[in-house]
């Protein structure tokens, strides 16, 4: 009997999780749309998005090209097609691998990081106060970084992504004695704009994700140092979660899209 009503209390948070979200997604594109504009804060935002993620991306994309390339290389010698290998370890990251892994970082290190900070400003009362000055702390804060993490994670990716077939390229130089111009166009010959734009696509609704879950769980923080660390962690559950629910989605999409 217990066991059912917790089951029964978890389900119905689930699905008031899922409507106040859609709420609050719903308030930021309605406030995005109203001037006055904050760009200088988002550019602020840009950066601050861009350069806390850069290097973590660079050193985990090419660690993943480096372990992708060493894992498959056995195998594809063993039935002969390890030529194959630029056009394998290519379209596996540039389609999933590459958007996939750069969405999780992010999703670890951003939006647990805005969760943080707006969930330190809920509980100093910052937001109140911005309020009772006639700023509206929800297109300043909320706006600015959500519109930043939109923008920016595509451009992580791209970089995650060159530096993953880097790393692959060098395997494949230092045991396969293929040149870095060969590899790469092999690599680039292998890929089509229907490899491209979807996975462009989708990194642009990664980004939304991560930033929408960060603001969300730290805009509604609750009061106390215990809400923050809560904020926190929850934002990286939650966005991370949404990142996989997101690829499938556009997996999907883009089968149907073939299909047709």
């Amino acid at each position: 009997m217990e066991l059912a009503l917790q089951a029964k209390k978890n389900i119905k948070h689930f699905f008031t999780e899922i409507g106040e979200l859609s709420h609050f997604a719903g308030r930021f594109f309605r406030e995005f749309l109203k001037p006055p504009f904050e760009f200088k804060e988002l550019l602020r935002q840009c950066y601050q998005v861009g350069n806390r993620s850069l290097v973590l991306v660079l050193v985990t994309g090419f660690i993943i090209g480096l372990v992708l390339t060493l894992q498959s290389r056995p195998t594809l010698i063993q039935f002969g097609a390890v030529s194959m290998m630029p056009n394998m370890v290519g379209i596996s990251i540039v389609r999933e691998i590459g958007p996939v892994i750069t969405a999780l970082i992010c999703a670890g290190r951003i939006a647990s990081g805005i969760g943080a900070e707006l969930g330190s400003m809920k509980v100093t009362e910052q937001i109140d106060a911005m309020e009772v000055s006639g700023t509206n702390p929800f297109k300043y804060l909320v706006v600015t970084r959500i519109l930043a993490t939109t923008l920016m994670l595509p451009l992580l990716v791209v970089f995650g992504d060159l530096v993953a077939l880097y790393g692959s390229a060098l395997v494949e130089n230092l045991k396969g004695d293929v040149s870095f111009q060969l590899y790469f166009n092999t690599v680039f010959d292998a890929l089509s704009y229907g490899d491209l734009v979807p996975a462009t696509v989708k990194s642009f609704f990664f980004g939304f994700v991560i930033g929408l879950v960060g603001c969300y769980k730290g805009y509604h923080s609750k009061k106390g140092t215990a809400g923050v660390g809560i904020a926190a962690n929850t934002a990286v559950v939650m966005a991370s979660l949404l990142v996989f629910v997101v690829d499938f989605i556009a997996v999907f999409v883009s089968d149907i899209f073939y299909e047709l």
